[in-house]
């Protein structure tokens, strides 16, 4: 299936998540792409509509190979067997994480101003991306929200190789995605439409739904 677009993908991921109308989600989308799928969502199913962001921790020298994740409120997903294995410093993950933490509230305040941050304990969670390839910095957003004790936790994904969707779907309540397709190779070969989200449109989107509620 190619998607017409990420709005499109999202229109389906709404009509798939129509059971959870009136259960007031916090539908939490990660940017920016995600936020374009999780605004029909939002408009769908009501609640709220927020952005969490994660980010990447690379090896020295290998920038893309992920050792660990992290979040802006601090939370650290490392991989441990990884980091021994390549003999990273203690002194290197600190620096490192210390300085995505720092881009992720940069970030965060860009998209959201002084907003105060979304209450998760006791909500009914759903995370919306526009499709997920390896799910590193899924993943570590799925436990940074877990960790907040969420009454319940949704993946919600338009696409993603079955692998990667079979590990995510252990670590959330429900995951509902379109297609699982074997001969997966990246996200955007599945959409017509796969331009560059802006931040303007991030802010937009946001603020459309801040104001709507």
């Amino acid at each position: 299936m190619l998607f017409r677009d990420r709005r499109g993908a999202g229109e389906q991921l709404a009509s798939r998540l129509a059971g959870y109308r009136g259960s007031n989600p916090l539908i939490l989308a990660v940017p920016r792409g995600g936020i374009v799928v999780a605004s029909p969502i939002h408009e769908a199913l009501g609640g709220e509509l927020d952005l969490i962001i994660t980010r990447k921790i690379g090896a020295p020298y290998q920038h893309e190979l992920a050792i660990g994740a992290t979040g802006g409120d601090g939370f650290l997903m490392l991989n441990e067997k990884l980091i021994s294995r390549l003999g990273v410093s203690p002194d290197y993950i600190e620096k490192t994480a210390v300085r995505e933490q720092k881009e992720i509230r940069r970030r965060l305040e860009l998209y959201r101003g002084n907003r105060p941050l979304p209450v998760i304990e006791e909500r009914l969670i759903i995370l919306v991306d526009d499709g997920v390839a390896t799910g590193y910095t899924l993943l570590a957003a799925i436990r940074s929200i877990a960790e907040q004790k969420p009454a319940d936790l949704v993946l919600a994904v338009p696409v993603g190789p079955p692998e990667t969707l079979g590990e995510l779907k252990k670590e959330v309540n429900a995951l509902v995605y379109l297609e699982a397709p074997v001969d997966f190779a990246a996200v955007g070969q599945f959409y017509n439409d796969f331009r560059q989200v802006e931040d303007r449109e991030v802010i937009t989107i946001l603020q459309d739904a801040w104001h709507k509620n």
